[in-house]
């Protein structure tokens, strides 16, 4: 039997005059964008051109929210009411939905960003509001979430597709979760590292902690941070590494999610 992946990058985390990473080569390497919607990241301008690209390449799109953090690009803890969180969400997919519709694409998924996603993964409150708002604005999108994760258990929850994330380019503790970004080495530069790490969880079904501990994981999208200046290397020793060991990488509305 055939395994199948996706691999997603979040990307278009520009804003105005300023570009972060390198879109374009990435595009040409993922199946899925994960774009940044405006309050963490991205404007009008970057979306727009962001989904031009992918679905020149082929590419599905996906929304990419964070929290109302420019100066902190979305990195830093904000306790709100989970109502409001909901109505951010649905804002800010709705936000790329309409640059979406400029080259008749929709949103296929939704991926929640750094602290947010973080937070989520733990406070089922939060878990359930983005899962609220991806049902409100339309069922069919994917929820993307951390395995085990209360968003994995939200989104299931509420009937929606759920799409089990890995990371090519982080360290987990060892809990499962991504270890702090405060730490020094939990962003994992060399591709050939990242490569070992996404052929185990993917074939093999499990990750190795920063502190040796094995612990199970099961993915179905597997992610590479467009803001590192070593995500187009990650990205490619990634791919070429997964097709290596016979899995074929899809984009996330092709595969086969419950």
């Amino acid at each position: 039997m055939t395994i199948s992946v996706n691999l997603n990058a979040d990307m278009g985390e520009g804003f105005g005059a300023y570009d972060i990473g390198n879109d374009d080569a990435i595009l040409k390497i993922i199946r899925s964008a994960s774009i940044a919607c405006g309050f963490h990241a991205g404007d009008p301008v970057t979306m727009r051109r962001v989904v031009e690209r992918a679905k020149a390449e082929g590419v599905s799109i996906g929304a990419h929210p964070g929290f109302n953090d420019l100066w902190g690009f979305g990195r830093r803890r904000i306790d709100m009411d989970p109502r409001h969180l909901e109505y951010v969400i649905a804002y800010q997919i709705g936000a790329l939905g309409a640059m979406a519709a400029y080259v008749g694409e929709k949103v296929t998924h939704v991926k929640p960003h750094g602290a947010l996603n973080n937070m989520a993964a733990e406070n089922r409150d939060y878990a359930m509001a983005i899962g609220r708002a991806i049902k409100a604005v339309d069922a069919n999108i994917i929820y993307v979430t951390n395995f085990g994760s209360e968003m994995e258990k939200a989104g299931r929850e509420l009937g929606l597709k759920v799409a089990r994330e890995g990371y090519c380019d982080r360290q987990y503790d060892d809990q499962g979760n991504l270890a702090s970004r405060k730490i020094p080495g939990t962003v994992i530069k060399d591709p050939q590292v990242a490569a070992k790490q996404v052929v185990d969880m993917v074939v093999n079904g499990f990750i190795v902690s920063r502190d040796g501990k094995r612990l199970e994981e099961r993915v179905d999208t597997l992610c590479v941070h467009g803001d590192e200046a070593t995500g187009v290397a990650i990205a490619r020793a990634a791919r070429a590494a997964l097709e290596a060991a016979g899995v074929k990488i899809l984009r996330l509305p092709d595969m086969d999610l419950a």
